[in-house]
């Protein structure tokens, strides 16, 4: 079983794998651990990480970056049409009403999905995994923002399927973190004790997340988290690229909006001083040659100029810390610790901002880049049964508060329920109770639309079929369970009808009917969460199930009188028998991408595979023809020299040269065979030259051996003649054959070297290493 974790940020990607020393960053074929999250579309193949990154520029219509943000979003998404007039490539809408991207690859026109463009970056991160442990990678967990919302996460599931991995777990980014930073402290207090609050903060190229979690001896609870979801590096970037794309207009009279390569090239440098700026308070230059229309530009900026410049984008900054601590009724020395990850704390006005806000310093004990992917690969670990990690229980949250909606036949309309408020834990279940005669819906959406960062706050309708009636026409009991699981995605995991008949007078009732003042009521009335190794400590859990029972098994509405349909008939207490049946759901989620689709992407995604491995063959045939040419030509003139006559030589040379104008000619695009006939003809040519250069370096070296293996026996032949006991059990008769088997072998490469040393370099040699070695591995009996 596979341990990995991944980090999929919008700017760049981080792959952790769990090994026998503990958790490592992996390196990609580039030998850098961090892989842009960036793909390119050629006529025959696609690009990944630093290869697609450095056509940014060259191919801008055809390069993603960015797309992360997009994942489960309509088209007519208001977020989705003001990010598209600023990207370089097309936005165009799905066959499904979601946003998809335009491409052109194979030389037509594609449209791909946001799951199909995130399954591919994280294809080529499953490959990067697969190089580092040496064996199939389908296991993993992987990273998502803490705001993402229901649609959002299943599309980075089907995504992840689309893959080929099997998503053991989707992560918060800032759970991941304090995963991180809590399972190796020794130092935490016990879980009777008060447990230590620590802040984390993460931000990162396009987003802000805020969590507090609380820490106990191998036990993580996330308490309340804030986000803003529009503030990141990247906004300062754009602060930047704005300033100069004023300056440049008025001092070079430059338009760069109107031409998207120069306003990519200057997001690039923009981005490199910010950087410069986070270490030199100084000024510093800014100089692109040849920008536009031929035009070298240049300009300066300070880090006292760019805080001015953002202040605005700083001001938010407090805004998640404040809400935080307001959510967990914190105080400020409350707080043990304040953790800050992600590339845009670098700038130190924002570490200035969060260091004051809480007086005191922030803590930078965590790799700022690396620490949401160990994370994740920690909890792999922990859920996959080939390692032995250190117990330590996550409990996580509900993000937004979920709540439930119904038709009810007693008070002839819509009832409503918050079945799960925010900042309840994750991952939770809890059992409803319903009294109906026919098939009913339910409708799940979040109950706080304002604090959403989505335009829909529906998550999906379930359909409960089946539902009948009782015997004596009386509405049935119907259980059914929700759940908020281990992804954080909310679903109505199982229904169930509750039937009912009077017991035999011997049988022993399994269930008596509810008390007449709890039938008046759709009821909450169980609890559960999904992980025992999740579970609160016995004393504390009991507590808690208990408070939270006596808080939701409230009704559901006040006016119980209007309620008919809602409640079976009033009727003495008797003995009765129940039994259950499972009922079955229909349900239809936001943006639910269907199984057929989702099929279907899968078989795209191995032909699109297929074809990226052809066409590295084809690629790796044709360079191999062109290195052998510059290779031999090279050689043909130098160590080779003396092997090869003038006239092979100028024919050869002839060969080359006929061949490298072929290559960016006519050969510019052939098929793989084409290469590799090629390279034989060379190699008929030239493979003789090298054999006789390769047996010329190795033939003195075996020589050598042999005459070492000669004289050995040699000096055993003649200790024998001088009667030494060592040699006493030895047969005369046997030791006269090793002594001719000896001599022979000593004629013969006397012979051969005889005959080599008349020989000409330009000709084949007289004899091969091959036979001199085969020669030294002769042993004559008895030996």
């Amino acid at each position: 079983m596979s341990v990995v974790g991944f980090d999929v940020g919008s700017q760049s990607c981080y792959v952790a794998v769990a090994r026998a020393g503990g958790i490592e960053t992996v390196a990609n074929e580039y030998s850098d651990r961090s892989t842009p999250a960036c793909m390119s579309f050629g006529a025959k193949n696609r690009s990944f990480g630093a290869a697609a990154k450095s056509q940014i520029v060259t191919n801008p219509k055809n390069t993603l970056q960015g797309f992360k943000r997009f994942h489960g979003r309509a088209f007519s998404d208001p977020m989705v049409q003001v990010e598209r007039a600023s990207l370089p490539y097309e936005i165009t809408q799905m066959p499904t009403g979601t946003a998809g991207i335009k491409v052109m690859y194979m030389e037509e026109e594609r449209s791909f999905s946001i799951e199909q463009v995130t399954g591919m970056l994280l294809t080529k991160l499953k490959e990067t995994a697969e190089c580092a442990l040496k064996k199939p990678v389908a296991d993993c967990v992987l990273s998502i923002p803490g705001f993402y919302t229901d649609a959002e996460r299943r599309s980075v599931m089907d995504a992840a399927q689309i893959a080929g991995l099997n998503c053991l777990r989707l992560m918060n980014d800032t759970t991941a973190v304090a995963l991180a930073y809590g399972i190796y402290k020794q130092d935490l207090p016990n879980p009777e004790e008060k447990p230590r609050n620590v802040v984390f903060v993460d931000m990162g190229h396009s987003s802000y997340q805020v969590s507090v979690c609380a820490f106990n001896k191998g036990k993580l609870k996330v308490l309340a988290s804030a986000y803003d979801p529009c503030l990141g590096g990247r906004n300062f970037d754009e602060i930047l690229v704005k300033h100069f794309c004023e300056e440049f207009s008025k001092k070079y009279k430059l338009d760069v909006k109107s031409k998207i390569r120069a306003l990519l090239r200057l997001y690039q440098e923009c981005e490199k001083l910010k950087k410069l700026m986070s270490a030199n308070a100084s000024d510093l230059p800014m100089n692109i040659e040849c920008f536009m229309n031929d035009i070298d530009v240049s300009g300066k900026m300070n880090r006292t100029q760019f805080e001015e410049m953002c202040a605005g984008l700083l001001s938010k900054v407090e805004l998640p810390l404040r809400s935080v601590l307001e959510q967990t009724k914190l105080k400020k020395e409350d707080i043990y610790a304040v953790e800050v990850i992600g590339g845009a704390t670098r700038v130190p006005a924002i570490k200035e901002r969060i260091s004051k806000f809480f007086g005191k310093e922030v803590s930078t004990t965590l790799n700022a880049d690396e620490a949401v992917a160990r994370g994740c690969a920690l909890q792999c670990a922990i859920l996959s049964p080939a390692f032995k990690v250190r117990e330590f229980s996550i409990t996580d949250l509900v993000t937004y508060p979920i709540a439930l909606k119904w038709n009810s036949p007693a008070e002839e309309g819509l009832s409503d329920c918050e079945v799960f408020p925010r900042n309840h834990a994750a991952p939770f279940s809890k059992v409803l109770t319903f009294y109906r005669k026919e098939l009913f819906t339910l409708e799940a959406y979040y109950s706080c639309p304002k604090d959403l960062p989505y335009p829909d706050p529906m998550i999906g309708q379930f359909v409960i079929q089946k539902v009948v009636p009782q015997a004596d026409g009386a509405s049935s009991k119907v259980k059914v369970k929700v759940r908020v699981n281990i992804h954080g995605i909310f679903s109505v995991s199982s229904a169930s009808l509750v039937e009912v008949r009077k017991a035999d007078e011997n049988e022993e009732p399994m269930e008596t009917d509810i008390p007449a003042k709890e039938e008046e009521k759709m009821q909450i009335d169980q609890e559960e969460q999904q992980k025992p190794e999740e579970k609160e400590p016995p004393a504390q859990q009991a507590q808690a199930e208990k408070s939270e029972s006596e808080e939701m098994e409230t009704s559901q509405g006040d006016a119980k009188d209007d309620k008919k349909m809602d409640q079976p008939p009033q009727a003495k207490k008797a003995k009765v028998k129940t039994t259950t049946v499972d009922l079955p759901i229909e349900s239809s989620l936001q943006w639910q991408v269907s199984r057929d689709m989702l099929n279907t992407f899968i078989e795209n995604e191995g032909k699109m595979i297929m074809q990226d491995k052809l066409e590295k063959e084809r690629n790796d045939a044709k360079n191999n023809v062109e290195e052998y040419v510059y290779e031999m030509r090279d050689k043909l003139f130098g160590i080779f020299e003396k092997f090869v006559n003038e006239d092979d030589r100028n024919s050869l040379s002839l060969k080359l040269e006929d061949t490298e104008n072929w290559l960016y000619e006519d050969g510019e695009d052939q098929l793989k065979q084409v290469y590799i006939d090629k390279l034989g003809e060379l190699k008929k040519l030239g493979e003789p030259i090298q054999t006789r250069y390769r047996e010329s370096e190795e033939r003195p070296r075996a020589f050598e051996e042999l005459g070492k293996q000669i004289q050995q026996y040699m000096k055993i032949i003649q200790a024998y003649k001088n009667k030494d006991e060592q040699y006493d059990h030895l047969d005369a008769a046997e030791m006269e054959k090793v002594e001719k088997s000896v001599n022979e072998a000593m004629e013969w490469m006397n012979s051969k070297m005889n005959l080599q040393n008349k020989q000409s370099l330009t000709v084949d040699p007289a004899v091969k290493v091959k036979d001199i070695q085969a020669k030294t591995k002769v042993k004559p009996q008895p030996f």
